[in-house]
């Protein structure tokens, strides 16, 4: 029987797989990636583009796996995931399978399936294709775009502003969106506005209701805008109402609220950032353990379809069974006369793919809680309520909202709200991106037109406007897929490189700009700015998918976008650096009357007293974590050129000093440095500073396990176990041995077989 070989990504899809083909099958991973561009100039011939390649050296052994089990194969099966870079992966290993000559006329077949079943596999098998041109194109077109906008980009900013900085083509408008926001939120100006409310009761449920009309007139947010007024009012109210509400009018309605489609990559981070706090990177781990095999008792399977897609179609079989399961398990009024149909929004999504759903819905996450990991679970139920919610009947909600007339000059108005029929809210709960968005409102007695009900009290309350939040990454993400900047397997890397690059920071799981991600944009903004618009990154975005679709030709896309943009950077070569770094003046020192100023310096933002044309050298200290340019004051300013702080001596005659460093603030003895953890460097005493002294000695102490007459050679517990050392080479203790137990001369030699080894 001829052998076949099936070549994935991953080993643990391999696995998985592995147990549904039979003997005629060996399965083998590529774990990822196998090629990629050489990390140097040349990697993309700016003429041809043409593109050099070289293997990825950390899978060198994996691919040398799959040189030996082509050799022993009669057909090459490439199940690679199916998107544009899974079809480029698969493109790479027949490259390197033909630049090695081993195919010797041998079939390579193109097999894609979106879930990992045994069905979904054997159909692939049966029903293969060759490797698409298109999509390896598109794949190779966006490779090299990225390349050519970081590979130049990014030593410019290392000129203008500072060493290991980067810009990329879709993290650098995502960039500008946070740093966008923040200045919103500093120009934004609060204004004050007061809510009146009439507090009653009935049936002893107690409700408030708004002021909507007073004396004819609509009252609107800013209506009342002050104490006083507030005050005014509710006293003209309390007089001319006399302790009596009557009912006016009562309207009601029913709405339907329909339940949402199954997810596609984007909303799965966002709902799972917003429900349990996941990260974008945590959310696509974890599905993708879920897709590609979990131990279900029975052996690996996969339970959730493939999770990087735009489309939210769900495949007529899945239909035919989430649908009998609602039937059996919810009823039939659940059940919508219909399937619900959902229309994908993405230009480019293939309705060949599907949306993220389980792959089998009689999988429920009750049968699967013992086999699953908390977070798996929690993702897992997740894409299972989703999915079994998106084919139930919609929610019917009552709304009501009352008017009360409060004497001859003001109408109060309450809302309120119950479900009628929960539909598919019994199996999945919506979260807002903020609070308060949902709009539900609080259930309400039952009123009769005419009736008339006292008038506890009036109730005013001081509000003033906020400002826009921060993005979160769910909203960030939202924002992106908006805008149509990235796409479903870029949002978790766009995030993870600004964060990485240390452009923003999280602060209560919101995206703030960091200094250093402050400069970078301003400088792309003025000088790159239509590469950061989320418009022409949006329409080359639409380009790259038609590439995918066969429509464009990748060449002539490449040619246009690097003939403006190569110009574009040798004019900015031009730009003297105090141009980019602009200093922004505090005020002045009052000790030498120089000019206080903060800007970004080579190694990241800095205070400065002077400046360059004084006769003596500027003095410069580092901001401190939690500081910034934008909004430091010259008081704290001044505070950093307090250190270093010389506290004294110690007994032995030693200068004690305090300061701050790279990793935060220090005791420095002699040449010894101690961490401060939770002192203050501004104000710690030297008897303080001499007790911590005094304790990381007893703690160093600790460390030691045993120390010879000569003094040089001591056994020491590290962080990675027990070692030898003569102060220069260190030498790890074998497991063999015991290091209590361990002589001088067994000593001597460990150090001697580990120098050794390193002169080698």
């Amino acid at each position: 029987m001829a052998k076949n070989l099936l070549i994935v990504e991953s080993p643990a899809k391999a696995k998985t797989i592995n147990k549904y083909l039979g003997e005629n099958f060996e399965v083998i991973a590529s774990y990822g990636h196998v090629r990629d561009l050489i990390p140097k100039e040349g990697a993309v011939n700016t003429d041809t583009f043409e593109m050099n390649y070289e293997l990825v050296k950390k899978n060198k052994k994996h691919v040398d796996e799959i040189y030996k089990a082509v050799k022993r194969t009669d057909a090459i099966y490439l199940a690679t995931d199916p998107d544009r870079e899974g079809e480029a992966i698969s493109w790479h290993v027949c490259e390197l399978l033909k630049d090695k000559k081993l195919l010797n006329k041998k079939p390579v077949h193109r097999i894609v399936f979106h879930e990992v079943t045994k069905s979904a596999i054997t159909e692939a098998v049966n029903n293969p294709r060759i490797l698409s041109d298109d999509l390896i194109n598109a794949q190779q077109a966006r490779r090299a775009l990225d390349y050519l906008v970081g590979f130049n980009l990014s030593p410019l900013l290392w000129k203008k502003i500072k060493r290991g900085l980067s810009a990329g083509r879709v993290q650098s408008p995502a960039l500008r969106m946070i740093v966008e926001r923040e200045q919103e939120i500093e120009a934004f100006e609060a204004q004050e506005y007061w809510s009146v409310q009439a507090q009653s009761i009935k049936s002893e449920q107690p409700f408030v209701a708004n002021l909507t009309s007073y004396d004819n007139e609509k009252v609107t947010q800013f209506y009342v805008n002050n104490q006083k007024n507030a005050d005014k009012i509710k006293q003209e109210l309390l007089k001319d109402c006399s302790g009596v509400l009557t009912v006016s009018a009562i309207e009601k309605k029913k709405r339907k609220r329909s339940p949402l489609p199954p997810f596609i990559t984007s909303t799965l981070q966002q709902d799972a950032s917003r429900k349990f706090g996941f990260s974008a990177q945590k959310t696509m781990r974890i599905a993708q353990q879920l897709y590609e095999g979990i131990d279900i008792g029975s052996g690996e399977a996969g339970l959730i379809t493939y999770m990087r897609t735009d489309s939210v179609t769900i495949s007529n079989q899945a239909v035919t069974e989430i649908r009998s399961f609602i039937s059996e398990n919810y009823g039939n009024d659940a059940l919508p006369g219909k399937a619900n149909i959902y229309k994908t929004k993405s230009k480019n999504a293939q309705e060949a793919h599907e949306a993220i759903r389980p792959t089998s819905v009689k999988l429920t996450p009750a049968s699967l809680k013992k086999y699953l990991s908390s977070d798996q679970l929690k993702l897992y139920e997740l894409v299972w309520k989703r999915t079994v919610a998106s084919q139930m009947i919609h929610a019917t909600i009552n709304t009501v909202a009352v008017d009360f007339k409060g004497g001859n000059r003001a109408i109060f108005r309450a809302t309120g709200s119950t479900i009628e029929n929960p539909g598919f809210l019994m199996v999945y709960k919506i979260v807002a991106d903020e609070p308060g968005e949902n709009g539900d409102e609080k259930m309400l007695p039952v009123f009769i037109e005419g009736e008339q009900l006292p008038l506890q009290d009036i109730i005013t309350e001081q509000h003033f406007t906020k400002p826009p939040p921060r993005f979160s990454e769910a909203t960030l993400i939202k924002s992106l897929e908006e805008y149509g900047i990235g796409r479903p397997s870029t949002y978790a890397a766009i995030i993870s490189t600004l964060m990485s690059r240390e452009y923003v920071e999280l602060e209560s799981k919101r995206f703030k700009p960091t200094d250093i991600g402050r400069v970078v944009n301003k400088f792309l903004t003025e000088h790159f700015k239509r590469y950061v618009d989320y418009e022409f990154t949006a329409q080359l975005e639409d380009r790259l998918d038609a590439v995918a679709r066969g429509e464009n030709n990748w060449i002539p896309l490449m040619k246009n976008f690097w003939k403006s943009f190569s110009d574009q950077v040798d004019e900015k070569e031009k730009i003297p650096r105090s141009e980019v770094i602009q200093v922004r003046t505090l005020g002045k020192d009052p000790a030498s009357g120089k000019p206080v100023s903060v800007r970004m310096a080579r190694y990241g933002p800095v205070a400065q007293i002077g400046t360059q044309d004084d006769e003596e050298k500027p003095k410069f200290a580092s901001l401190q974590k939690g500081q910034s340019i934008e909004n430091i004051t010259l008081e704290d300013a001044l505070k950093l050129f307090d250190l270093p702080r010389d506290l004294g001596v110690s007994k032995d005659k030693e200068n004690i000093s305090v300061n701050i460093g790279r990793y935060g603030p220090y005791i420095r003895i002699g040449k010894q440095f101690i961490s401060i953890k939770d002192d203050d460097p501004y104000t710690i005493t030297l008897e303080r500073a001499l007790q911590l002294i005094a304790e990381n000695e007893e703690k160093k102490n600790n460390r030691v396990i045993s120390e010879f007459q000569n003094g040089d050679i001591q056994v020491l517990r590290g962080r990675y176990g027990p070692y030898v050392t003569n102060g220069k080479v260190n030498a790890r203790i074998p497991k063999d041995k015991t290091p209590e137990e361990l002589t001088e001369q067994e000593c001597i030699e460990l150090i001697e077989k580990t120098a050794a080894k390193k002169k080698k």
